[in-house]
């Protein structure tokens, strides 16, 4: 795709973002100004003082590693926003998704479930049929009944055909893609994949558009989005296309310590910081709860264009530590107290009963995982995760499951970087990779493609309050605390299966399906 494609009047597709963002400035100012009693910085509360409800921002990172955030122990790259962030809110050290992948995740948060209970374990591509079930009741949907405004910016990945698009799923506005950004020319290893499409709605408006200004993109319409809803409540929805392999950005090029993918991340902090201006701009800051969290761990494998877990074991892929726990904070000024930590254990599956409840509205017909964890937000004394255990598959697998302190983990295989990471946007042992088809989405199809290996994984059991490296297993010393979890997992068994035991769920919901 040619500059062109974004060029006005012969400018650079970096300048035109530029430009576009400073159009957004001088319509704040303007606005400011134009309000008289206002101070400078900010419009007065344009929102009903006596409505409780919140706006939501949720801004989700692809791959960011839990030690990526010099807030959750990351050194070398700086994130002063997301830093700034923790200060005024809560950090979530021991916050969890329910998969290690990004179609699984993605389902999970938009519908408070485990992605095995609505049938959406894994990562979808191009050649996928299957998507978001319409009979589902997705986070925006239930947010709109109660008045709020909707918007997606970013990547979907729950489908990519037209009765799964989002803007049919409670979302008013979508502008992003529908997958991740390898599926396209830029794929490490495979070949002769199709053009990327950027959607604008509903329609394609764009293909293999250029991926260097994705986060400058969805910056200048979040901003734009803000400020043309700041009379209404509304629900603001970022799932970042970065740091996702392959990388783009432009704006901090060369100034990380950690190469290309620092710089990337350094954008996300600089994305960040230009949302919080807009809604301090617009007058709603006060009243808007603004979450920020990964959708999973780093993808090890790509090396120095990869994340970092810190002392969590492995990444991506995962139902280790490094794969599924991620970093979240939230911020809400006046409900959620400032430069607090919370080390319960919660998970992605509990923003929507939380979020729902905190829009005033209903939660889904259907059932639903998620717990409503408002008590953990607000540093409510003596709160405690609502969840006796929190259950983790990898595809349809039962791998592992958490209750208080303990982790078990199932006898299973797992994937590993096979050799060393890679470098310069190639996975580990790239010369020697035999990629299988992109239909094959299995474990080892998944290795022939990202440089992992396969290894087996005994019954093991692990004290993650002393090690959450997961490298000590105690399952001889506490055969108890195993004889628990294990009667735990039967009931979770019994009801989204497990292909580790051969067993079918008997509450499992069928995916969408483009026939």
């Amino acid at each position: 795709m040619t500059a062109s494609t974004y060029s006005i009047t012969g400018r650079s597709p970096s300048a035109t973002a530029c430009i576009r963002l400073a159009l957004c400035a001088v319509l704040f100012a303007i606005s400011v100004t134009s309000k008289g009693k206002a101070g400078a910085d900010e419009l007065p509360d344009t929102q009903r003082s006596t409505d409780p409800r919140p706006n939501i921002v949720l801004i989700v990172a692809d791959d960011m590693g839990y030690a990526d955030l010099k807030c959750f122990g990351g050194q070398r790259i700086q994130t002063p926003v997301m830093d700034r962030l923790a200060r005024e809110g809560r950090k979530f050290t021991d916050f969890y998704v329910t998969q290690a992948v990004c179609s699984a995740s993605r389902a999970s948060l938009m519908t408070g479930c485990y992605a095995n209970r609505i049938s959406l374990a894994g990562a979808l591509n191009h050649t996928s049929q299957e998507g978001i079930h319409p009979n589902e009741e997705l986070l925006p949907e239930l947010l709109k009944e109660q008045g709020y405004s909707t918007a997606i910016l970013g990547k979907w990945h729950l489908g990519t055909r037209p009765d799964f698009h989002p803007q049919k799923h409670g979302f008013d506005q979508f502008w992003g893609i529908p997958y991740s950004n390898d599926n396209s020319r830029f794929h490490p290893v495979l070949k002769d994949l199709p053009p990327l499409p950027l959607y604008d709605g509903e329609q394609v408006a764009e293909l293999d558009p250029d991926q260097a200004q994705f986060t400058p993109r969805i910056t200048e319409r979040a901003i734009q989005f803000i400020m043309e809803n700041r009379r209404q409540p509304f629900f603001l929805y970022v799932p970042h296309i970065m740091p996702h392999v392959p990388l783009f950005g432009t704006r901090f090029r060369g100034q990380s310590l950690r190469g290309l993918y620092g710089d990337v991340i350094m954008e996300l902090d600089w994305s960040l910081g230009e949302i919080l201006k807009a809604l301090k701009s617009a007058g709603v800051s006060n009243n808007t709860l603004v979450i920020f969290m990964s959708d999973n761990g780093p993808f090890l494998s790509y090396g120095d264009h990869a994340g970092s877990a810190g002392d969590l074991r492995e990444g991506k892929l995962t139902t280790f530590e490094g794969g599924i726990r991620v970093p979240c904070i939230m911020r809400w000024p006046g409900h959620i107290p400032s430069g607090t930590v919370c080390s319960e254990p919660a998970c992605s599956i509990d923003l929507l009963p939380t979020l729902v409840h905190l829009a005033e509205g209903r939660l889904p017909e259907r059932k639903i995982d998620g717990r409503d964890i408002r008590d953990l937000m607000t540093d409510q004394p003596g709160a405690q995760s609502p969840h006796e255990a929190l259950y983790f598959y990898a595809g349809g697998e039962l791998q592992a499951i958490r209750s208080g302190k303990w982790k078990l983990h199932f006898e299973h295989d797992y994937l590993t970087v096979e050799g060393v990471p890679g470098r310069d946007g190639k996975p580990a042992n790239s010369e020697n990779l035999r990629p299988d088809s992109i239909e094959q989405s299995g474990i080892r199809g998944i290795a022939s493609r990202h440089g992992y290996g396969v290894r087996h994984m005994p019954q093991s059991l692990y004290d993650l309050s002393a090690d959450r490296s997961e490298s000590v297993n105690v399952a001889d010393q506490h055969p108890d605390v195993v004889a628990r979890l294990t009667a735990l997992a039967e009931t979770i068994r019994s009801e989204l299966g497990d292909d580790l035991v051969g067993r079918s769920g008997s509450e499992v919901r069928p995916a969408g399906r483009a026939d």
